[in-house]
Protein backbone atom coordinates (compact mmCIF):
# COMPACT_ATOMS: atom_id res chain seq x y z
CA UNK A 1 0.00 0.00 0.00
CA UNK A 2 2.65 2.43 0.98
CA UNK A 3 4.11 2.43 -2.64
CA UNK A 4 0.79 2.64 -4.43
CA UNK A 5 0.54 5.77 -2.35
CA UNK A 6 4.12 7.22 -3.12
CA UNK A 7 3.84 6.85 -6.58
CA UNK A 8 0.51 8.46 -6.71
CA UNK A 9 1.84 11.63 -4.57
CA UNK A 10 4.79 11.83 -7.45
CA UNK A 11 2.04 11.52 -10.54
CA UNK A 12 1.26 15.41 -10.29
CA UNK A 13 4.92 16.23 -10.33
CA UNK A 14 4.28 15.94 -14.00
CA UNK A 15 2.19 19.01 -13.85
CA UNK A 16 4.40 20.95 -12.21
CA UNK A 17 7.32 20.61 -14.38
CA UNK A 18 5.29 21.27 -17.54
CA UNK A 19 4.56 24.79 -15.73
CA UNK A 20 8.63 25.26 -15.60
CA UNK A 21 10.46 23.72 -18.48
CA UNK A 22 10.27 24.71 -21.61
CA UNK A 23 11.66 22.31 -24.19
CA UNK A 24 11.84 24.77 -26.41
CA UNK A 25 13.90 27.15 -24.99
CA UNK A 26 16.64 24.16 -23.97
CA UNK A 27 19.99 23.46 -25.70
CA UNK A 28 20.29 19.98 -27.25
CA UNK A 29 22.78 17.81 -25.43
CA UNK A 30 26.27 17.96 -26.43
CA UNK A 31 24.96 14.16 -28.94
CA UNK A 32 22.67 16.31 -30.43
CA UNK A 33 19.47 15.02 -28.83
CA UNK A 34 17.10 17.17 -28.11
CA UNK A 35 14.69 17.57 -25.17
CA UNK A 36 11.46 15.79 -26.50
CA UNK A 37 8.38 18.00 -27.08
CA UNK A 38 5.37 17.38 -24.59
CA UNK A 39 7.03 14.57 -22.54
CA UNK A 40 5.33 16.51 -19.29
CA UNK A 41 2.22 14.83 -20.72
CA UNK A 42 3.45 11.72 -20.82
CA UNK A 43 2.53 8.95 -19.15
CA UNK A 44 3.64 7.55 -15.93
CA UNK A 45 5.65 3.57 -16.10
CA UNK A 46 7.12 3.69 -12.98
CA UNK A 47 9.10 5.52 -9.96
CA UNK A 48 12.27 4.36 -7.94
CA UNK A 49 14.45 6.01 -5.08
CA UNK A 50 18.08 5.99 -5.27
CA UNK A 51 19.51 5.58 -1.56
CA UNK A 52 22.98 6.14 -2.66
CA UNK A 53 22.28 9.88 -4.14
CA UNK A 54 19.04 10.05 -2.21
CA UNK A 55 16.95 11.26 -5.10
CA UNK A 56 13.02 10.48 -6.26
CA UNK A 57 12.50 10.10 -10.03
CA UNK A 58 9.41 9.39 -12.04
CA UNK A 59 9.88 7.91 -15.36
CA UNK A 60 7.37 8.85 -18.67
CA UNK A 61 7.29 6.90 -21.72
CA UNK A 62 6.10 8.51 -25.03
CA UNK A 63 3.18 6.67 -26.67
CA UNK A 64 5.29 3.82 -28.12
CA UNK A 65 7.40 2.92 -24.79
CA UNK A 66 3.81 2.89 -23.01
CA UNK A 67 2.36 0.69 -25.63
CA UNK A 68 5.66 -1.60 -25.14
CA UNK A 69 5.06 -1.96 -21.57
CA UNK A 70 1.23 -2.88 -21.76
CA UNK A 71 2.10 -5.25 -24.17
CA UNK A 72 4.77 -6.82 -22.25
CA UNK A 73 7.04 -6.36 -25.42
CA UNK A 74 10.39 -4.65 -23.82
CA UNK A 75 12.88 -7.24 -24.72
CA UNK A 76 13.57 -5.28 -26.62
CA UNK A 77 12.12 -1.79 -26.66
CA UNK A 78 10.64 -1.13 -29.86
CA UNK A 79 12.60 1.54 -32.41
CA UNK A 80 11.26 4.57 -31.38
CA UNK A 81 10.36 4.06 -27.63
CA UNK A 82 11.31 6.73 -25.40
CA UNK A 83 11.75 6.45 -21.65
CA UNK A 84 12.04 9.92 -19.52
CA UNK A 85 13.48 10.18 -16.22
CA UNK A 86 12.68 13.30 -13.74
CA UNK A 87 14.37 13.55 -10.69
CA UNK A 88 14.72 15.22 -7.84
CA UNK A 89 16.56 15.63 -4.12
CA UNK A 90 14.82 13.93 -1.44
CA UNK A 91 13.32 16.38 0.90
CA UNK A 92 11.38 15.52 4.12
CA UNK A 93 8.00 16.52 4.10
CA UNK A 94 7.39 19.85 6.07
CA UNK A 95 4.06 18.42 7.92
CA UNK A 96 4.92 14.10 7.70
CA UNK A 97 8.03 13.63 9.23
CA UNK A 98 7.62 10.12 7.82
CA UNK A 99 7.12 11.33 4.27
CA UNK A 100 10.10 11.53 1.41
CA UNK A 101 8.39 14.01 -1.03
CA UNK A 102 10.75 15.66 -3.70
CA UNK A 103 12.79 18.76 -3.32
CA UNK A 104 15.07 20.74 -5.78
CA UNK A 105 15.03 19.45 -9.38
CA UNK A 106 18.39 17.57 -10.09
CA UNK A 107 17.77 16.88 -13.74
CA UNK A 108 15.82 15.26 -16.15
CA UNK A 109 16.91 12.65 -18.80
CA UNK A 110 15.76 10.60 -21.74
CA UNK A 111 16.71 7.49 -23.60
CA UNK A 112 15.73 6.59 -26.89
CA UNK A 113 15.41 3.44 -28.63
CA UNK A 114 16.73 3.05 -32.04
CA UNK A 115 19.38 0.20 -32.87
CA UNK A 116 20.92 2.06 -35.48
CA UNK A 117 21.56 4.81 -34.49
CA UNK A 118 23.20 4.15 -31.72
CA UNK A 119 24.82 0.70 -32.13
CA UNK A 120 27.62 1.87 -29.47
CA UNK A 121 25.48 2.41 -26.75
CA UNK A 122 23.33 -0.88 -26.68
CA UNK A 123 20.61 1.04 -29.31
CA UNK A 124 19.99 3.33 -26.58
CA UNK A 125 20.86 7.32 -27.47
CA UNK A 126 21.22 9.01 -24.13
CA UNK A 127 21.00 12.86 -22.94
CA UNK A 128 20.68 14.66 -19.71
CA UNK A 129 19.86 18.15 -18.59
CA UNK A 130 20.55 19.60 -14.78
CA UNK A 131 18.64 21.29 -12.57
CA UNK A 132 15.99 23.82 -13.52
CA UNK A 133 18.41 25.67 -16.13
CA UNK A 134 18.13 22.21 -17.66
CA UNK A 135 21.88 22.69 -18.84
CA UNK A 136 22.67 19.91 -21.05
CA UNK A 137 24.99 17.59 -19.01
CA UNK A 138 28.32 16.17 -20.94
CA UNK A 139 31.51 18.25 -22.57
CA UNK A 140 30.92 16.01 -25.89
CA UNK A 141 29.07 13.34 -27.26
CA UNK A 142 31.17 10.79 -25.92
CA UNK A 143 29.34 11.29 -22.17
CA UNK A 144 26.88 8.92 -23.76
CA UNK A 145 28.93 6.04 -22.93
CA UNK A 146 29.30 7.02 -19.25
CA UNK A 147 25.51 6.27 -19.60
CA UNK A 148 26.09 3.40 -21.34
CA UNK A 149 28.56 1.72 -18.71
CA UNK A 150 26.23 2.20 -15.75
CA UNK A 151 22.99 0.61 -17.80
CA UNK A 152 25.26 -2.30 -19.33
CA UNK A 153 24.85 -4.17 -15.72
CA UNK A 154 20.78 -4.33 -17.28
CA UNK A 155 21.78 -5.68 -20.61
CA UNK A 156 19.14 -8.60 -20.28
CA UNK A 157 16.91 -5.94 -19.54
CA UNK A 158 17.59 -4.04 -23.28
CA UNK A 159 19.64 -1.94 -20.89
CA UNK A 160 16.60 -0.81 -19.12
CA UNK A 161 16.29 -0.44 -15.29
CA UNK A 162 13.01 0.69 -14.87
CA UNK A 163 10.10 -2.06 -13.48
CA UNK A 164 6.94 -0.92 -14.88
CA UNK A 165 4.31 -0.36 -11.87
CA UNK A 166 1.17 -2.77 -11.59
CA UNK A 167 -1.64 -1.39 -10.90
CA UNK A 168 -5.41 -2.84 -10.68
Amino acid sequence: MKKTTSIWLLAPLLACASQTLNAKEIAPAPNGIEVPKGYQNWQFIGTSHRTDNNSLRIIVGNDIAVAAVKSGKTKPWPKGSILGKLVWKDSQHPDWDQATVPGKLSHIEFMIKDSNKYKKTGGWGYARWKGMKAEPYGENAEFAQECFNCHSIVKQNDYVFTRAVKLP
